[in-house]
């Protein structure tokens, strides 16, 4: 390891000091500690061992391994298994990023100490093909491995979808096939396939409980059916929509398979009309509920008005609604008849006509609403306390942007913030900026 500390070491050291600066600094510093503190001060060795442990664990590997090489004590730590189970690769592109100034041999030589420590492993990449290719390098080497949970995070696009297809199956198979105990998967826009699905189903089946995969194309329907029918411990499942079917549906709520905790759903629209989405039935979602009583269904929305006509025209136990663009009064006036079971409401825009019958229905309807948040909306106070009077206390988030609130003859908005804290039992405000 000697030959590590040189080589990855601090390359500029301080400068030397006079002795007449170190005389006057010294006293300074013992005109406020004291010698004997002065000394506990300068000895970076004597820390205790778990505040070094701390500070190693907060450092990108390139820091670690230049800390490391302060003295012998930290060099210990540095190779402390406890040190390496939970690591964040941050792999960026940019000439002063991590990626170009981590020495090329530094990686191979900690995978080849410490792979067998690895358990909770993400990869941080930004929007070039060479930090997710680096990525891919990394979990080609990954073969003497335990590693439990797996995370490919892209901060931006295209990223892993420029990585050819092949070598990204090719890299992710090391760490399905030598794992045997992933129990966590979140694999965010990538070239994730329905062959990938199934060595990592052929390996990890009766470990899997969490699998997140939004905005992976190449796997289809069939390759999500496969996880559900054979990963029976799947407790957690996060996808687009398109893949989603009745049959997904039906294989979550059979009997061999535990109780889905948490499903969130993606619906994604990039061009207006370019997709038909289709209709869940009423019949899979009934099973699902009767199945898992207690799990939270969570969609996001992003779709243009004109997209919504396959959602929500019969009963659908969603939990949670997010609506990140415009959606009309009548698809908000079908959630309030159809969404018994929701909990929470965030509607970032909506035309400018008053959504206070929509809101009222909803306040009638569904009986666990906790939450609400409105953005670029229309409501009129007398409205909107209505809405707060019929859900009361229950609501313990209620986010609503104050130009969403139209005065009327009977509230002003100085009277309105008064009304809506008597009925919800504290203090509250309309909100200046969005808070979702």
């Amino acid at each position: 390891m000697k030959r590590a500390r040189q080589k990855f070491g601090v390359e500029n050291e301080a400068p030397q000091t006079s002795q007449k600066s170190k005389k006057h600094k010294a006293c300074s510093y013992g005109s406020a500690f004291g010698e004997s503190d002065l000394h506990t001060l300068m000895d970076w060795g004597s820390l205790p061992h778990h505040v070094i442990l701390r500070i190693f664990q907060f450092l990108p590997l390139v820091d670690r391994a230049r800390a490391s090489s302060v003295c012998r004590r930290w060099n210990e730590i540095f190779h402390i298994p406890d040190l390496w189970r939970r690591f964040e690769f941050e792999l960026s592109q940019p000439a002063t990023s991590y990626l170009k100034s981590t020495h090329p041999d530094l990686i191979q030589q900690i995978i080849k100490r410490h792979a067998d420590h690895l358990q909770y492993v993400s990869f941080k990449v930004d929007s070039s093909t060479e930090s997710a290719e680096a990525a891919c390098n990394i979990l080609s080497q990954l073969v003497n491995c335990s590693i439990k949970t797996l995370g490919l995070i892209s901060t931006a696009k295209p990223s892993f979808m420029n990585v050819s297809k092949a070598h990204f199956a090719s890299a992710l198979t090391v760490v399905f096939v030598n794992s045997k105990s992933l129990s966590s998967i979140k694999v965010d826009d990538t070239p994730l396939d329905d062959p990938s699905l199934k060595v990592l189903v052929a390996n990890n089946s009766d470990t899997l409980k969490l699998l997140k995969m939004s905005s992976c194309p190449h796997v289809s329907p069939a390759g999500i059916l496969c996880v559900a029918d054979q990963c029976h411990g799947l407790k957690e499942l996060a996808l687009n929509y398109y893949i989603l079917s009745d049959e997904l549906l039906l294989a979550l709520s059979s009997e061999k398979h535990v109780d889905l905790e948490h499903l969130r759903i993606d619906v994604v629209s990039e061009n207006p009309g370019q997709v038909e989405f289709h209709t869940i039935k009423k019949q899979s979602w009934d099973a699902l509920v009767k199945h898992s009583p207690k799990v939270n269904i969570v969609m996001y929305f992003f779709l243009y008005e004109e997209e919504f006509d396959a959602f929500f025209r019969e009963e659908t136990p969603v939990t949670h609604l997010y609506f990140g663009r415009a959606v009309s009064k009548a698809m908000l006036g079908r959630i309030g008849m159809n969404c018994p079971r929701l909990i929470e409401l965030v509607v970032c825009a909506n035309g400018l006509q008053p959504l206070d019958d929509e809101l009222i229905r909803i306040a009638e309807r569904c009986k666990n609403l906790t939450a609400m948040g409105l953005g670029e909306c229309e409501v009129t106070c007398r409205g909107f306390i209505e809405f707060v009077k019929m859900c009361g206390g229950r609501l313990t988030q209620l986010s609503i942007m104050e130009e969403v609130l139209i005065p009327d003859n009977d509230y002003s908005l100085d009277r309105l913030h008064l009304e809506v804290s008597k009925h919800l039992g504290r203090m509250w405000f309309p909100d200046m900026m969005p808070t979702w």
